[in-house]
């Protein structure tokens, strides 16, 4: 990059292209003195692991923590319905892998969650059937695990995100395990996503890219999914619309059978949306066929901040909240709730008061020997391999639903906007 001092700097911009990297260093959100101050701060840290080592300015946050994000998975939850209801094998797979592309306009999103509190959770009630709950299993190192049901399926995830520092980009790792079970069958689909990149976090415009392929892979038999996610600039993978199509958005892949042949092409654009069409064994289009699309992105708000869609202010709002809201809730979280209101100071001073509770408690802890308990998931002995290290899977142990139950059934009817933020108490610690 051409900039004084900061010589081999890479600003990419949203193209692709690093011609113009003088010009858009400065184009970026950042004050020129916040910008320097901030760059200063972390090139300390290239090549970290900064997923919880650092403590970032509430400038570059959304009113959202990372338990809410996950969630944004369920906003077309019609498609597990639709893969869950198909005799077709593959069709089911061309569902349920749609499913799975259909939340990257969210991911998309150039601000970043808050970190939960270790015992945070989110609940969402009933959204088209679905109820989904998901809480902070662990601090050190940051995971979450997560669970969702209605009539025909139910989704569970365990995340462990793993990132990498370079200077003005960096690079985030899904280390997780992310299964679904499709109920009339018994059908297990399990999910492996492609990295994401960040562009841009200092100098220039930030946006976000997640180029590779995500796999799905029906385990009961043996048919998965395989999409290429088109790094920013290059030319689309499927060979009959390869000289037709190119550059950031674009998804093209095949449905395959356990013998690993093509049987439906499915191609696209993760933020706009997703068709597939029959194909022959060399993977082109069988003969009097069309493709048809399956996904679409639905209207989404205009000018909207933080470029959030309808859905994800649902996910804010106590809309989507049961009754007898647990006071663990992201919703509640008191820096969340003034940044959504445009109030940053006290937003920055209500997240690092928060932050010195946690220590305190974890300070606690240690002095009496004892460990922390998630409440609604329960580690077990698996260990799975990733792409990008081994994770230590969660379970949904249940509880929760006995929760819910009582807590429906019960006649308090308290506003869930005065309950106040309480991670801690439903922390179970054992010596």
């Amino acid at each position: 990059m051409g900039l004084v001092g900061y010589e081999g700097l890479e600003v990419i911009n949203p193209e692709g292209s690093t011609e113009d990297a003088a010009e858009e260093a400065n184009r970026g959100r950042w004050k020129q003195e916040d910008r320097d101050g901030y760059w200063k701060m972390m090139q300390k840290y290239i090549g970290s692991d900064v997923t919880s080592m650092v403590t970032l300015p509430v400038i570059i946050f959304e009113p959202m923590t990372m338990l809410q994000k996950m969630a944004e998975l369920m906003e077309y939850s019609h498609l597990l319905d639709m893969a869950d209801k198909t005799e077709d094998p593959y069709m089911r797979m061309v569902y349920a892998s749609s499913w799975a592309i259909s939340v990257y306009y969210a991911f998309q999103r150039t601000w970043k969650p808050f970190n939960p509190i270790l015992g945070e959770t989110y609940e969402m009630a009933n959204y088209n059937g679905v109820n989904f709950i998901s809480e902070q299993v662990s601090h050190h190192p940051p995971m979450s695990a997560g669970h969702a049901e209605n009539e025909h399926f139910t989704y569970d995830c365990t995340s462990k995100l793993k990132t990498k520092f370079l200077g003005n980009s960096i690079d985030v790792y899904p280390v997780g395990r992310t299964r679904v079970t499709l109920k009339r069958d018994g059908v297990v689909l399990d999910l492996v996503p492609p990295l994401t990149k960040v562009h841009n976090l200092i100098f220039g415009r930030t946006w976000v890219d997640s180029p590779g392929e995500m796999i799905m892979t029906n385990l009961t038999t043996g048919d998965k999914v395989v999409l290429y996610f088109q790094p920013c600039g290059w030319f689309g993978n499927v060979p009959f619309i390869r000289l037709n199509r190119s550059g950031r958005y674009e998804v093209d892949g095949y449905v395959y059978n356990a013998s690993e042949e093509p049987k439906i092409l499915m191609t696209g654009k993760w933020n706009e949306s997703m068709s597939y069409q029959q194909c022959d064994n060399e993977g082109e289009p069988l003969p009097g066929t069309e493709l048809k699309e399956v996904w679409k992105l639905a209207d989404v708000p205009k000018d909207d901040k933080y470029q959030y869609t309808h859905f994800a202010h649902k996910i804010n709002s106590f809309d989507t909240a049961p009754k007898k809201l647990l006071p663990s809730d992201s919703r509640l979280r008191p820096d969340r709730y003034a940044l959504e209101m445009g109030d940053m100071s006290k937003s920055g001073y209500e997240k690092s008061s928060m932050e010195e509770r946690q220590r305190a408690e974890k300070r606690t802890r240690e002095e009496k020997g004892q460990s922390f308990t998630p409440k609604w998931f329960d580690i077990t002995e698996e260990v799975t391999p990733t792409p990008w290290g081994d994770l230590e899977v969660y379970q949904f142990n249940g509880k929760y639903l006995e929760h819910r139950e009582a807590a429906d059934n019960s006649e308090d009817n308290t506003d869930p906007k005065s309950i106040p933020f309480n991670p801690w108490q439903f922390q179970d610690l054992s010596a």
